[in-house]
């Protein structure tokens, strides 16, 4: 007699995971199990969300919060388990007797901005089926620079204002800030947003990291890094100077290995910038214990394709210009160098950011990731603002942001000369250092990280 399958669904998402804007979780989730992608566009903020109808499962997430799963085989039906985390997926299947079915490379990343369906049959399992909910109208804005970053500027700070919704008046809220374009915008928008509430802008705090190396002879705190200096010098200029806060950090605090444990991935310029995000994360939880919110401005720099192209020999200006959301998305999800286990571009990269924060504690909010912002980036016209010129697209980003905050906020940001996260918190030597590992020594080092658990 034939014996029908038992499919079943673990959920190991956390709950607070998600940062929803304008809907309720159930409402939320009713859009995904729609399996409608003009619904699920319009929830609007961070999210991974799952729902059930009968044996065909519905997942969709957005860049800034990541969500896994993994099809465990049983005698009675397949087993679906959903999370955040590799380590979570296999610390499930060890405690119900399926650990010998783990494999890192076996766990799916959902990508970003595509409803993933999976239908449980059991034997043989189907591949999912990606449907896109985002597809951002290209092109569509005028080359009025001061009309693109108004409507860029104006729709992070719609967004931020409804974060704010959601927030005691009383938390304070913290911006892991560099002076950087993306850090600083974020910044002067939520003291804006925070004035034009009537509540008190003192409950805003400018997180800067000042990595020294531990075996100087001097404090620690005698040196200060390229973005202690620039972040001094933003706030300073626009009279702001009391908001920063300096994070000093001994470069001994340091710790790759971990790094690689709390990201679970092996790309060197994310390991680089998540080991600095860890330390900030780990240092300002060491110092205020009930600290919640962090804000960042992680995805700017995607938004507005202020990347040296010239770094990357896979990419040119017009493999840049061409591809819709390159840069959040990769390559796509149906092109051969689309990773199944990772995802692609900021969609994979993202973890960076968020699992430092989550790893310690906080509640992260990147606004710049949220696909309403998304949606004006690519509306810019950058083949005709640039007309393929190197330069002129890395100058776009800092015309663009700053007379959009300008607009929103009257205020004139400092702009500084583009300097990754990573590089801007600690000298050249010791930064060289610090990371003289190559890609093939991380991939060794998250191996040994799920060996040994």
């Amino acid at each position: 007699m034939h014996q029908a399958y038992v499919e079943r669904v673990v959920d190991l998402l956390a709950p607070a995971g998600n940062v929803l804007l304008n809907v309720s979780v159930a409402d939320a989730t009713e859009r995904v199990e729609s399996g409608d992608p003009a619904r699920i566009r319009e929830i609007d903020g961070q999210f991974a969300l799952w729902a059930k109808r009968g044996n065909l499962v519905r997942m969709a997430r957005s860049i800034g919060r990541p969500m896994r799963y993994f099809l465990a085989k049983r005698a009675e039906g397949p087993c679906l388990i959903i999370a955040e985390r590799i380590d979570e997926i296999a610390a499930w299947l060890r405690a119900e007797g399926y650990g010998d079915q783990f494999h890192p490379s076996y766990t799916r990343m959902v990508p970003a901005h595509h409803l993933t369906e999976i239908a449980l049959l059991g034997c043989p399992d189907p591949s999912p089926t990606l449907t896109r909910f985002f597809a951002p109208q290209r092109n569509r804005l005028s080359t009025n620079l001061d009309e693109i970053g108004a409507a860029y500027i104006s729709t992070l700070a719609a967004e931020c204002d409804k974060w704010l919704n959601g927030i005691d008046p009383h938390e304070p809220l913290g911006v892991l800030f560099s002076g950087g374009i993306d850090s600083g915008a974020l910044f002067l928008v939520l003291h804006h947003l925070l004035l034009r509430r009537g509540d008190s802008p003192a409950r805003l705090k400018a997180f800067t990291l000042n990595v020294a190396d531990s075996n100087l002879k001097s404090q620690i705190s005698d040196f200060k890094s390229s973005d202690v200096a620039q972040a001094t010098r933003f706030l300073d200029e626009l009279d702001l100077g009391l908001f920063l806060e300096v994070i000093d950090v001994p470069s001994a605090e340091l710790d790759v290995a971990e790094t690689i444990r709390v990201i679970e991935d092996y790309k060197p310029l994310d390991v680089q910038s998540a080991t600095m995000a860890l330390a900030l994360c780990k240092a300002i939880r060491q110092r205020y214990p009930d600290w919640k919110y962090l804000t960042d401005g992680d995805g700017g720099d995607e938004n507005l394709k202020d990347y040296p192209i010239e770094d990357n020999p896979e990419l040119t200006i017009r493999s840049v210009l061409n591809n819709s959301m390159l840069y959040q998305e990769g390559w796509g999800v149906e092109a051969i160098k689309h990773s199944l286990t990772y995802s692609g571009g900021q969609s994979r990269g993202h973890i960076r950011t968020a699992a430092p924060a989550r790893a310690c504690g906080f509640v992260g909010f990147s606004p710049y990731a949220l696909p309403n912002v998304i949606d004006v980036a690519e509306g810019i016209p950058f083949i005709e603002l640039t007309d393929w010129d190197h330069s002129r697209l890395y100058a776009l980003k800092g015309e663009i942001v700053r007379r959009g905050v300008e607009a929103i906020t009257g205020l004139t940001m400092p702009i500084f000369e583009k300097r990754r996260f990573q590089r801007g918190v600690v000298d050249a030597a010791h930064f060289d250092q610090l990371f003289a590992h190559s890609e093939a020594d991380y991939r060794r080092m998250l191996t040994a990280a799920f060996t040994a658990k």
